[in-house]
């Protein structure tokens, strides 16, 4: 007995402490985990963009992708979108999910066409400008930043963070044209630039090292001439914002770095040099990209799905355990207690592993909950069984769990294994409903074979819920002994 009451006291606290979490989620101007809501629930754009094959390119492959996807998210945070969500979608297509941008136009304006690398030399005597100017882009981006970080969990935003949100941008494409003023416009375009590999250097350091064709070599060799030795940095831009401005040593100012192969080092760990490098190939390719698809989801259809969503699993989770409470008498209500608990901790999972929450997610959630009386509905009735064949109250219950713990785990686990390949091999609010459901499905078998054995056999420890009428109503006239006919 005393085992049944430490594990009691421990689903007591799990519970108090979803309790807590859940209402911190909600409740607090400043949540410790916020409460994630998809793009169907907060509403703003999507946009499918298909990259096009071109003569040089003719097939798109996974590293051609990666570079793509890095100049798009570019732009995306050029937009000034909080928690923008950037993905694949399937083998030449990217999925970009624009949360609060109602004007679809404009994020087709940004994201469509081809990314422009560019090297540029510094002009003379805008060392102290460029440190300036810098440090106040510096400045925007953070500013940004902190404004982006106290958005309410939803998302939604009154006018007037709008509208500062709209200055600070401005602010920023203002202090980007200024740093690209201070350095010279060259031919040296991405075009001729043939690839970029990020390496390990020295110690600890990474480097990057970047590839030219014949002509971009001699174009290189003539810019890098231009500033060895005198302070000044290479440009590199992408889409005009200022990537890298490495320096060039003295020993290449009489013939600048010639071979078309040079080798951008500096403070660079191994995630700073793999950024730049996809960075540089993504400006490098010649790959157009087109939105095929511009979809608009405004806020007022988010928030009457998630009221009637929270309408279905309420009234369905009612339901439950009214047919729980009415058939299965004492463990029907012991596991609508357990169903409860369930329900705190995935919510609770939920907002602790930042689950964004969308309408399939939602589904997936109230599916699950069918999936953990299911549970309940196995172990009850291999019970009901067992009283039948005239066993004793507690023999039952101990063999009612005992022998449907390999239905419940084969069924639970086929399902984790369909839920793992729509998470994998599906995309956007698919694998919203295949995470929230297979979390939904991990949380049941802890909640069926801890907290509902433990409630049961709690029970069975007082001797006014020791009779069998309280399990299977009826049950004493099944199992009395039949008097002899002659």
């Amino acid at each position: 007995m005393a085992k049944y009451q430490a594990w009691l006291a421990l689903i007591l606290a799990l519970a108090i402490g979803a309790v807590t979490l859940i209402a911190n989620s909600l409740l607090s101007e400043n949540p410790l985990f916020p409460t994630s809501l998809g793009l169907d629930l907060r509403g703003g754009s999507q946009l499918t963009i298909q990259v096009q094959p071109t003569a040089a390119i003719p097939t798109i492959t996974e590293r051609e992708m990666e570079a793509v996807q890095s100049v798009v998210e570019g732009r995306v945070n050029g937009l000034g979108v909080s928690e923008a969500i950037v993905q694949q979608l399937g083998n030449d297509q990217l999925l970009v999910q624009l949360p609060g941008i109602n004007d679809p136009q404009q994020a087709e304006r940004v994201l469509g066409g081809t990314a422009q690398l560019e090297f540029r030399a510094q002009k003379v005597g805008t060392e102290q400008q460029l440190l300036v100017e810098t440090e106040i882009l510096q400045e925007h981006l953070a500013d940004l930043a902190q404004i982006q970080d106290n958005l309410p969990p939803t998302g939604a935003m009154d006018d007037a963070t709008q509208a500062e949100i709209d200055a600070i941008q401005a602010d920023i494409t203002t202090s980007e044209a200024a740093i690209l003023d201070l350095f010279e416009p060259s031919e040296l375009k991405g075009d001729k630039l043939t690839d970029a590999l990020a390496r390990p250097g020295n110690g600890t350091q990474w480097e990057v090292v970047i590839e030219f064709n014949n002509e971009g070599a001699n174009d290189f060799a003539e810019l890098t001439k231009s500033v060895a030795g005198t302070g000044r940095g290479l440009g590199i831009f992408l889409d005009n914002r200022l990537l890298s401005a490495p320096r060039v040593d003295v020993q290449y100012a009489e013939l600048g770095i010639t071979g078309g192969t040079a080798v951008i080092s500096g403070n660079f760990d191994a995630v700073s040099a793999r950024d730049l490098e996809i960075q540089l190939r993504g400006g490098a390719l010649p790959l157009p990209v087109e939105v095929v698809e511009n979809r608009t989801v405004g806020p007022t259809l988010g928030r009457d799905s998630i009221q009637r969503s929270l309408y279905a699993a309420l009234v369905g989770l009612a339901l439950v355990l009214v047919y729980m409470a009415v058939y299965y008498r004492l463990p029907g209500i012991l596991a609508d207690i357990a169903l409860v608990v369930y329900a705190l901790l995935t919510w609770a999972a939920f907002v602790m592993l930042g689950v964004t929450l969308t309408l399939p997610g939602i589904a997936g959630f109230i599916l699950s909950i069918g999936m953990a009386v299911d549970a309940n509905v196995l172990i009850f009735e291999r019970t009901r069984e067992e009283l039948r064949a005239g066993k004793t109250l507690y023999r039952s219950v101990e063999s009612g769990f005992y022998r449907a713990f390999s239905s419940i785990l084969d069924s639970n686990v086929t399902t984790v294994i369909s839920c793992l390949a729509l998470f994998f091999f599906g995309a956007g609010l698919v694998k919203g409903f295949a995470l929230t459901l297979g979390l939904g499905v991990l949380v049941s078998m802890f909640t069926a074979f801890t907290c509902t054995r433990t409630l049961l056999f709690v029970a069975l420890g007082m001797p006014q819920f020791r009779k069998p009428e309280w399990f299977y109503p009826g049950i004493s006239r099944l199992t009395a002994p039949r008097s002899a006919t002659p």
